[in-house]
């Protein structure tokens, strides 16, 4: 090291017991004037990250703790799922299945019941709509034959022992409902 003014630094610093002059340093005062930015332009990212064992500093990562801290939903709508089918293989993904497995873990039977359960109850109800219709058609010619100006009424009356029959459009009141199961006189 060269002396300056005659004085050899390298004999200085040997006398210099730096364990006992370090703790006096205050270190603050020094970081607080260094520039921060000016440094970190110095700074050569891509040097850095190289000399980074990216391996040992995942090993310490939690995995969960950080899963813990992802928004799913966010996410699947930052997805293009549409690329990602894309590149779905759909012949390998079926050749996979293991359509056996699938088979002895699905109870048929009611899967069977379900669906025909459906179909009956939808033919059933066409079987209703269609009857309502027929029943329609036969009043509609039932009224013309007897040359009636005024439609029956759309439904029977609710069966109440409390309510008044309609009067008949000649303004006479209609006898009362027979009980369910009387017959006529």
């Amino acid at each position: 090291m060269p002396s300056c003014s005659g004085v050899d630094l390298n004999a200085v610093l040997d006398r210099i017991d730096i364990a006992e002059f370090v703790p006096r340093v205050q270190v603050m005062p020094l970081v607080e004037q260094v520039d921060i930015d000016d440094v970190l332009q110095r700074v050569d990212v891509n040097a850095l990250l190289d000399r980074v064992a990216v391996n040992a500093l995942l090993d310490h990562v939690d995995v969960d703790r950080l899963l813990d801290r992802v928004d799913v939903d966010r996410l699947l709508r930052r997805a293009d799922v549409d690329a990602l089918l894309a590149r779905v293989d759909v012949n390998d993904f079926v050749q996979r299945l293991d359509v056996d497995g699938l088979v002895e873990q699905t109870d048929l039977g009611a899967v069977i019941a379900r669906s025909s359960g459906g179909v009956a109850s939808e033919a059933l109800d066409s079987a209703r709509s269609q009857a309502v219709g027929l029943d329609q058609f036969i009043d509609r010619w039932v009224q013309r034959g007897l040359r009636r100006k005024q439609p029956g009424p759309a439904a029977p009356a609710m069966v109440d022992s409390q309510a008044q029959p309609p009067a008949l459009p000649d303004g006479r009141a209609q006898p009362p409902a027979l009980p369910h199961g009387q017959p006529q006189s």
